[in-house]
């Protein structure tokens, strides 16, 4: 089993360039791989190839800086979330170090300068996967069935989205656990990651290892677009494992809506169809809150962790 594959090409060119049945397919390939289990990869997206392969090289380099130069970048006080510098808690289940990123001029960025270009690269890169947000976001629209451009007009606020740099070390001889099992709580992730892998999705009860593929993004769904289609669309279940010897290096775009924005099953799959909510109401900071909390102060048990379950109706 392996996750589809997507040509976005028809929807980059001008109009009289592209092709009416490339984009047909591509919707239907993204509607059933988003009804089934949150998952897809793109390609021909938009973002340059030099582009990703240069900020993964820049920050294996930063991550193997000595700990006290990392903590150079450590967060600054008033930002929303940790920007800058994090390492995982000792007795949290995952094993990771970050460094956590705002739109550029934020004023919550503490980014460093070091490797040379580093910054400046992330910048730009930030910039190309805000773009390939807005295109799936219309995507999404248009498989969802929702009035034209619906979700753009629910979701233009672009304050809240952010990225992270990542590197998962390696598995030890007891515990190969990068990343528990887990559901983004956004609205769309992307994902590019070097060529170790260990990014797996959850399908029918089984681990599908996303295989690394150049020029390639991974695409999953969020929280929030499970709770606006009211289950139509399915929060992908996914995890990192690590491999002995070897670090695991990943950029993930977090492409969200507005800490202040309300989120609830939309009346297109609830009044309209006869179907009952499957989820309250929430302010979507207030989710974060006690998400940003699972990771701060990671519960003794796992499944104590806050999720979307929270908010569900049974």
């Amino acid at each position: 089993m392996e996750i589809p594959t997507v040509d976005l090409s028809d929807f980059l060119r001008d109009e009289g360039e592209t092709s009416k049945e490339g984009k047909k397919k591509a919707i239907n390939t993204i509607k059933e791989a988003c009804s089934d289990y949150g998952f897809f990869q793109i390609v021909n997206h938009g973002v340059p190839l030099d582009l990703m392969i240069q900020a993964v090289h820049l920050s294996k380099i930063f991550f193997a800086f000595s700990d006290d130069e990392k903590l150079k970048y450590s967060p600054e006080s008033g930002a929303p979330l940790p920007a800058g510098y994090n390492k995982q808690p000792e007795n949290s289940p995952d094993k990771n170090e970050y460094l956590l990123m705002f739109q550029p001029q934020s004023g919550f960025n503490n980014l460093p300068t070091t490797p040379h270009g580093f910054r400046e690269v992330v910048e730009e890169m930030f910039m190309h996967l805000r773009k390939t947000g807005e295109l799936i976001e219309k995507i999404l629209n248009e498989c969802l069935g929702l009035p034209h451009d619906f979700l753009k007009e629910y979701n233009k606020e672009r304050s809240w989205d952010f990225m992270a740099a990542l590197r998962y070390f390696p598995a030890t001889e007891t515990e190969n656990n990068g990343i528990t099992e887990h559901e983004d709580g956004n609205l769309v992730t992307f994902v590019i990651q070097d060529e170790v892998g260990g990014l797996e999705v959850k399908k029918d009860g089984q681990w599908i290892p996303v295989v690394p593929a150049q020029a390639t993004i991974v695409v999953n769904l969020g929280d929030v677009i499970q709770v606006l289609s009211n289950n139509k669309f399915k929060s992908a279940t996914h995890r990192v494992v690590r491999y002995k010897e070897k670090n695991r290096h990943s950029f993930a775009f977090f492409f969200t809506v507005e800490g202040d924005k309300w989120v609830e099953p939309l009346p297109q799959f609830t009044d309209e169809i006869a179907e009952k909510p499957k989820y309250k109401g929430f302010l979507y900071k207030d989710y974060q809150a006690m998400r940003m909390r699972n990771k701060t102060h990671p519960p003794s048990r796992p499944e104590d962790a806050i999720t979307i379950k929270h908010y569900a109706i049974e």
